[in-house]
């Protein structure tokens, strides 16, 4: 298991501004490396903050997108095209101004996708998404260089809720129903499909997330607080503002 690092940025702007330019160097080394990169996406107001910025840097340009794989962490069970799915907010910040390859986006079903109005469906089609890219002989992952997970108030990651029952799952994907936060339907990468990351980057802003980053980073377990179970097999990246870093030890803290 890797040892988490912890970097503080002054504010959410500036915070978004420096995971955008490490996502980039991130796939550039990547490409550099095995030819690809592959990344996790997540949702929220940071990382939609994040994709804007990416699409503004000039770097963006030295990224050959169209040896991008993107997935998603989570999404909400809604018809395509729902403003509040993660894939749609991704789409209009990033996806749809960079000279991506479609057959290589792989968005979580819709609740009106290919597996129909069944979360348990869905979960099982992208589960077999996964597999389909990780080809034979390489289990039933692909390779992620980086996934992005936003951090809750109540600690949770992607559509893992602390004490739900999905925190057991052993599946790549899972349904999540009963979600504590709207909407109440889900589908969500498990932990241990997260746990094979490369690098997991946990991104937070905001005083309202300090409760929850604090508890996670001074070990709380993780069925309470998802975030706490959560880890590269690399890098564990904890990527906050001042805010949300309020409560986080002054020894763990690097300033950026």
């Amino acid at each position: 298991m890797s040892e988490a690092s912890v970097a503080v940025h002054a504010d959410a702007d500036l915070l978004a501004q420096a995971v955008a330019a490490r996502l980039l160097v991130k796939m550039l080394d990547a490409q550099a490396d095995r030819g690809e990169a592959s990344v996790v996406l997540t949702g929220g107001r940071i990382a939609a903050a994040v994709y804007r910025a990416v699409a503004t840097l000039p770097a963006r340009d030295a990224v050959d997108w169209s040896r991008v794989d993107v997935w998603w962490g989570d999404e909400r069970f809604l018809p395509a095209g729902d403003p509040d799915r993660n894939e749609t907010q991704a789409r209009a910040a990033l996806l749809d101004v960079v000279p991506i390859d479609p057959a290589r986006v792989h968005p979580m079903p819709a609740s009106d996708g290919p597996a129909g109005n069944d979360p348990e469906a869905a979960a099982a089609w992208y589960g077999e998404e996964l597999a389909r890219a990780a080809g034979p002989g390489h289990g039933t992952l692909p390779h992620f260089d980086v996934l992005m997970l936003g951090v809750g108030e109540d600690g949770h990651v992607a559509s893992i809720f602390p004490e739900h029952p999905v925190h057991y799952d052993t599946r790549p994907c899972s349904a999540v129903r009963g979600s504590p936060k709207p909407p109440a339907v889900r589908t969500t990468l498990t932990l241990p499909a997260i746990n094979t990351a490369e690098e997991v980057w946990l991104v937070a802003g905001g005083a309202d997330k300090a409760r929850a980053v604090g508890m996670a980073l001074a070990g709380a377990g993780p069925v309470q607080l998802p975030a706490a179970g959560v880890h590269g097999v690399g890098r564990t990246r904890w990527l906050l503002d001042r805010a949300a870093a309020a409560d986080v030890p002054a020894r763990l803290r690097s300033l950026r």
